[in-house]
Formats: structure tokens, sequence, C-alpha cells
């Protein structure tokens, strides 16, 4: 009897270290912080694991994932701060000096746009958003990433969940971007786009770039891009709008996705697309997040 527990405990922890052998091949850690998924993992048939999450449940940001964006102070668009008004794009009020833009509840994380009430002895800027972003901290190469989110509209507002390259390997190109969520003012639906050279330099419309999806505007969605070695599939509450596929031939121009990228979530205040915040009553405005998930 002893020999038969022995044999099928045996048995057992082979099969859990068959498992968790299995599991950790889906990828490989490199430099100690990005998560490069297995290139024969690349097909919808391949079932997906949860490798990584946050669920922003401990009242204060993980440091060892993310940091605060700073106009002012984040190496990748310091701008000295009397220059501020040169910054007309979607990083114009962001802050990570201000404690009122980045706050926590037991579930979530709050990423706000507020206006300023002190532009004499403080931060000289009108209004104030708050984001964070995972850049030298946390990156990945292949698999699907889910956002889970909640926003507030206003017109001016523009929050965003996008992916830009860690390492910008392709000199002298833009390196990609990935933008899963960006909503504008008091639209009901959100756009989902791939940016790189060959769209923004050398004009490329074909194959077609983005598309927008339906909303629940007064509850949470889930955003989502699922990252293929030779595609971009984008989905809304699992309902996809897009696929951007991988050109053969067109080189990485049109494909910079075979290298790590971060993850970018911020509220954003006007700029060229959504406009001026015509309405300054509606603020503070509110980008709540309850979790990010990374499958491969």
């Amino acid at each position: 009897m002893k020999n038969k527990i022995a044999l099928i405990s045996f048995v057992v922890a082979i099969l859990f270290i068959s498992s968790t052998v299995v599991y950790k091949k889906h990828y490989k850690l490199v430099d100690g912080y990005m998560l490069v998924q297995n290139e024969s993992r690349r097909n919808e048939t391949t079932q997906w694991e949860l490798v990584w999450e946050d669920d922003f449940n401990k009242g204060a940001l993980d440091t060892n994932r993310w940091s605060r964006i700073d106009l002012f102070t984040s190496p990748k668009w310091q701008t000295p701060i009397d220059k501020w008004r040169s910054a007309t794009g979607w990083n114009r009020y962001i802050t990570s000096t201000n404690n009122e833009v980045v706050t926590f509840d037991k579930d979530n994380i709050y990423l706000r746009g507020i206006v300023n009430n002190d532009t004499i002895n403080g931060d000289p800027r009108p209004m104030l958003t708050g984001g964070i972003y995972s850049w030298k901290k946390f990156a990945f190469q292949y698999g699907r990433i889910e956002i889970k989110a909640k926003l507030d509209a206003a017109y001016g507002s523009w929050p965003a969940i996008w992916m830009m390259s860690e390492k910008d390997i392709y000199p002298n190109q833009h390196n990609g971007e990935m933008d899963i969520m960006e909503k504008l003012n008091h639209d009901a639906f959100a756009y989902q786009t791939t940016h790189n050279h060959y769209t923004i330099t050398l004009k490329q419309e074909t194959p077609k770039k983005f598309n927008t999806g339906k909303i629940d505007t007064s509850g949470y969605n889930i955003y989502s891009v699922s990252w293929y070695p030779d595609k971009l599939v984008y989905a809304i509450n699992g309902i996809e709008t897009i696929t951007y596929p991988k050109v053969p031939g067109a080189g990485t121009y049109q494909w910079p996705f075979d290298q790590p990228f971060y993850l970018m979530i911020d509220q954003q205040l006007e700029g060229s697309w959504p406009g001026k915040v015509t309405n300054p009553k509606e603020l503070p405005i509110n980008m709540v997040v309850d979790w990010v998930r990374l499958y491969q």
C-alpha cells in the first residue's frame, strides 16, 4: 500500500513539474524585466496563460513595475519648465509631483485631469494630469495585453492606453506604436490604432491602421491587443475591431513589432485632436483602471 501511495505521489510530482516547465517555456526573461514570448506560440489556437498582472489594490504604485510620467523630469520627454507651452501634444499637462492626479482606492488606480489652483507658487500650467508607464521596468514581446478601465467624459479629454518600443532598435525610423485605447471628449467609442514609419512618414494607408469600437460610457470596458509575430489584433470587450498584418517584403518600416514594448496609461487633456477644455466645470475627471493583465 505504501509503495502504491509513493508511486502516485511520484507521478503527481512529475506532472506538476512538467506543467511548470511548459508554463515557463512560454517566454524567456531578458535583462531581468522583459518577457519575450516563444515565437512558436503564434496563433489563435494556442491557449493563453496569464504571466503577469497588476490589480492596483495595494493603495500605492508598484514602483518595481511603474513610474509616474512627468513633462519636466521623465527622460524621454524632458522639457524645461519655462518651455511647457511648446509641449502641444499628449504630455502638455502631465505631472509626477502633484498627488491629486494619481490616487488609489482599495481596488483601482485613478489617473485624473484637474484644474491647477496654484499656478503662481508651483506648477505654472493651468491644468494637470496623471499617467504611469513601465519603461525600463516592465516590457514584453508578443502576447495579449488587457486593461480594464472606466473613463469620465469632458470636452478636451483624451485618455489613452498605448505601447512604445523599449529599445528603439531601428535607427532613423519610427520604431512603432500600438494605441490600445484613445477616447475623445464625450464620444461613445474608442480608437485603436497602429503607428509606424510606414504610416507616419511614408503616409501609407494600406493596410488600414485604425478602427473604432463601441464602449459603455457609464462603466468599465476591457481594451486589448493580441500581438503575434505576424499581426496585431485589437479588441474592445472581446469584440475585434481591427487586425493589422505584417506585410511581406515591407521590412521594418512597416513591421518594427519584433522587439519588446512597454506600456503607458495616462489621462490627457487638450491637444490638436480632442481640442480645448471648453467647460472647466467638467473637471476633475477620472480614468479609473481596475487591472492590467498580460497573457502569453
